[in-house]
């Protein structure tokens, strides 16, 4: 025993540091949650130092491909780039800015699903839960919250299923309304449920009524205050034509030739697949805030940055609520998503391995963004592209 006494109390000294910086640590990560300059510090942009190839790259496209909207890009949490181009309304020769607010279209999903694994981690719904525990009325069974935010659900999608239906255009249609027709009119699934992958809208207007359900909240109420405002997201918020007879927002969406500006009508009342409206920063917020673990664990995280059904192409795959490039034998992981909704075109991407985001939301429909090879290359990243005729 003597001569293990000495060892012993040297290996006291050694275990209080491993605790004290281990301490340290946790506590360092908790004050960056906290901060009240967190935002405003990630937010800093110097405009007349950009990064000369990236604005070079923008301006080429704005010019060559008529390219019309807002950008961010930034590297190791630090923007590097932004810009703004074009109109936010043509017809009344509105100029965007960089505060300027856009539809998201399907981008919205990526926050639909960080609130449905949000109310996992609380223990106040289970994935393996299907969609007639919280609806009774809905006609299809063994549909679970799981299928619904990897798209293996089978259902049809609601967007043309219903346009023959209701009959009031530009009047805003609710989710459960959605949900009623179903019970009513029962059209046929695409396939059984979770034996294939099928993008489809219909899967995150479920989940949006599903968090209603389990929080008693209207889902733009909730996601402002368990989404949005942790994330510092100030200038985000769910719009659908059911509450608002015109949608508090100047940026117009316009669909391939300016003189087409695209008319809101009943489909925008529907949220979770859509109707999210938000800014290029605060979609980099959103990110910093899923990095920092502000809203999800990082075991959800995880799971939620999983491909749940065979790579596509070999590369291409769709987790809980985003797209993602894999290439396991380099270590490449992207993840990402895009949006496509009557005359907004964006895309919102997040280099895991680099930390890398971009973040591009356009309002004219034009293909201009279709193709950023250029850009990934500038980058150093891998070349993130599918084909044009690839479901938003």
């Amino acid at each position: 025993m003597k001569l293990k006494l000495p060892l012993l109390l040297l290996s006291i000294p050694i275990f209080l540091s491993a605790c004290s910086s281990s301490s340290s640590k946790q506590k360092a990560e908790e004050e960056k949650k906290t901060d009240p300059k967190r935002d405003s510090l990630l937010l800093i942009y110097n405009s007349s130092k950009p990064d000369k190839k990236i604005e070079n790259y923008f301006e080429d496209i704005h010019k060559k491909r008529n390219f019309n909207g807002n950008v961010l890009v930034a590297k190791k949490g630090k923007i590097i780039y932004e810009g703004h181009f074009g109109w936010a309304d043509y017809l009344h020769r509105d100029s965007l800015k960089m505060g300027s607010v856009f539809q998201l279209a399907s981008i919205s999903k990526t926050m639909t699903g960080t609130a449905v694994l949000m109310l996992m981690e609380q223990g106040k719904l289970k994935l393996s839960q299907t969609v007639d525990q919280f609806y009774p009325e809905f006609p299809y069974k063994g549909i679970t919250i799981e299928m619904l935010l990897s798209h293996r659900s089978g259902l049809n999608n609601y967007v043309y299923f219903t346009d023959g239906i209701w009959k009031q255009k530009y009047k805003g249609m609710t989710n459960k309304d959605v949900i009623k027709l179903y019970a009513e009119y029962k059209p046929a699934p695409y396939f059984p449920p979770n034996r294939q992958f099928h993008y489809n809208n219909t899967n995150f207007m479920l989940l949006a009524a599903i968090v209603e359900k389990v929080t008693g909240q209207d889902f733009d109420i909730f996601m402002k205050e368990n989404v949005f405002k942790p994330a510092g997201m100030k200038n985000t918020a769910i719009y659908s034509t059911a509450k608002y007879e015109k949608i508090p927002v100047d940026v117009v969406g316009h669909d391939r030739i300016w003189r087409r500006s695209v008319r809101q009508d009943f489909l925008d009342g529907t949220t979770g697949d859509k109707g999210v409206y938000s800014t290029v920063e605060d979609l980099f917020l959103f990110d910093r805030a899923l990095r920092d673990g502000l809203l999800l664990t990082k075991t959800t995280l995880n799971s939620a940055y999983t491909p749940h059904s065979k790579l596509q192409n070999n590369y291409f795959g769709y987790g809980l609520g985003w797209r993602m490039f894999v290439d396991s034998a380099k270590n490449e992981q992207i993840i990402y998503h895009t949006g496509w909704w009557h005359g907004f075109r964006h895309i919102f991407l997040r280099d895991m391995k680099r930390d890398i985001t971009i973040v591009i939301l356009s309002n004219l429909v034009n293909g201009s963004i279709n193709q950023l090879d250029d850009l990934y290359k500038i980058l150093g990243m891998p070349v993130v592209r599918r084909g044009v005729s690839d479901e938003d």
